[in-house]
């Protein structure tokens, strides 16, 4: 492999998604990392914890000799092999620690001497960090937004990613930004959520430019928040409403949280487990805003949900949804959307079906 050299271009990195090798301790990635890295560690969290005692107490030369022991033997060699089968399939990429010294430098040399050069990123994880939180308050600041608004089951999502420009957010947040929201794979830590997003606007300023699209959402899209500012500027930005009949609306939310959970329950967890954790996603989601149907409109959907459980389960009919489908949209999603939508009337530009506002947007 031809020598490349060491990289501070933050931008080519996360323009490119550059596969990167973060060899920081799990509870360091997992706290936040980037959307192209994947974990390769130099020390476990067990080791890393007993180093940086070492290095409180002892000083660094010590901590450092503590690792070498630490990290020897098979043990070296498990982990040089594993950022072998990384360099071997991502030969383009980078690695990183947390600051771009120690962790990174040793790394290298290891890999330099199993007969591999591979750059390291300067500054490590700390510095492309800070150049995403800057970025993005920079684009936030001098970007041109549209929002997509719309009553609940109306397909945003889905005429979102037909406009010339889009940012998926409840994407970025893997949730859909209600109380039936919750998708089967966990969310992203909020670090992770704001660097998918940094990334993401950068991507649709520098790939595409023009205007960025973004659906309308609350301050939180499950409970990874969006900034501040973002909301901000959100706020201000002109409004584009999508309307659809109810009964398209009723067969997308069927198709969304009961044809396609089910579909990805079942796929996780296999037949019985995946129709359980499915029965009880659906109920749960409703119980959620209990206090706020109130009692009485809570029980009767909390009955019309199970009854078309059952029926769905018995014969695989999924028309008894429709029902609590409904009955959800007219007496609890709508007014409150309504009620919404009537404080932001002045910032409407354009308002009809998908194919109206996906031409609007592409005059």
């Amino acid at each position: 492999m031809a020598s490349r050299p060491d990289t501070d271009d933050y931008l080519s990195l996360f323009l490119n998604d550059t596969p990167m090798m973060d060899v920081r301790a799990p509870t360091e990635f997992s706290k936040g990392s980037f959307p192209s890295a994947e974990n390769a560690p130099l020390m476990n969290d067990e080791e890393r914890h007993r180093v940086g005692i070492c290095y409180k107490e002892k000083g660094q030369d010590k901590a450092i000799e503590l690792g070498h022991q630490l990290v020897a033997g098979d043990i070296k060699a498990q982990r040089i092999e594993a950022w072998k089968r990384f360099i071997a399939s991502h030969p383009e990429g980078y690695l990183f620690c947390f600051r771009g010294g120690l962790r990174s430098r040793l790394t290298q040399q290891w890999i330099k001497e199993a007969g591999i050069d591979y750059p390291l990123v300067k500054g490590g994880y700390k510095a492309l960090r800070r150049f995403l939180i800057d970025s993005l308050e920079s684009l936030i600041t001098s970007s041109e937004f549209r929002i997509l608004s719309g009553r609940t089951g109306t397909g945003k999502t889905r005429v979102l990613q037909q406009l010339p420009n889009p940012v998926d957010l409840e994407g970025l947040a893997n949730h859909r930004g209600s109380s039936f929201g919750r998708q089967v794979t966990p969310q992203p830590s909020q670090i992770d959520f704001e660097n998918r997003l940094a990334v993401a606007m950068l991507k649709a300023t520098h790939h595409l430019g023009g205007p960025i699209y973004l659906e309308d959402e609350s301050r939180l899209v499950g409970r990874c928040a969006l900034p501040e500012s973002l909301r901000q500027r959100m706020s201000e930005a002109p409004l584009m409403v999508l309307e659809q009949p109810m009964s398209e609306r009723i067969a997308i939310i069927r198709e969304d949280y009961v044809e396609n959970m089910l579909a990805d329950y079942t796929a996780r967890d296999g037949g019985e487990a995946g129709w359980l954790n499915f029965h009880d996603y659906l109920l749960s989601a409703l119980d959620r805003i209990r206090k706020r149907l109130g009692g009485e409109r809570h029980q009767h959907l909390r009955t019309l949900m199970t009854e078309a459980l059952d029926r769905q389960q018995d014969n695989g009919d999924l028309g008894g949804h429709d029902r609590w489908i409904q009955a959800l949209l007219e007496d609890y999603y709508d007014p409150m959307y309504d009620y919404q939508l009537s404080q932001k009337k002045g910032r409407i530009v354009v308002q009809g079906s998908p194919a109206t506002i996906i031409d609007w947007a592409n005059r």
